[in-house]
């Protein structure tokens, strides 16, 4: 489960703002997404992306998150 620091989350907000890339890291596995929106969802926050190539969507909360990196 990801705890931000308030600079991790900054950094996710600017991510969101400017459409860059993250690493998610869930269950064991690494997804590079662009940051699409940041969503409150019944309480919990939820990060809405795309997959870079495909374009298909993919939603991560939070809560159930590992790590989270921003891609300059």
């Amino acid at each position: 489960m990801a705890r931000l620091t308030p600079a991790q989350y900054d950094a996710l907000e600017r991510a969101v703002a400017r459409g860059q890339r993250l690493v998610i890291s869930r269950r064991g596995t690494e997804y590079v997404v662009v940051a699409r929106r940041l969503i409150l969802d019944g309480g919990r926050e939820r990060i809405a992306s795309v997959h870079p190539s495909t374009g298909d969507a993919l939603t991560f909360y939070i809560d159930e998150v590992e790590s989270i990196q921003v891609i300059p």
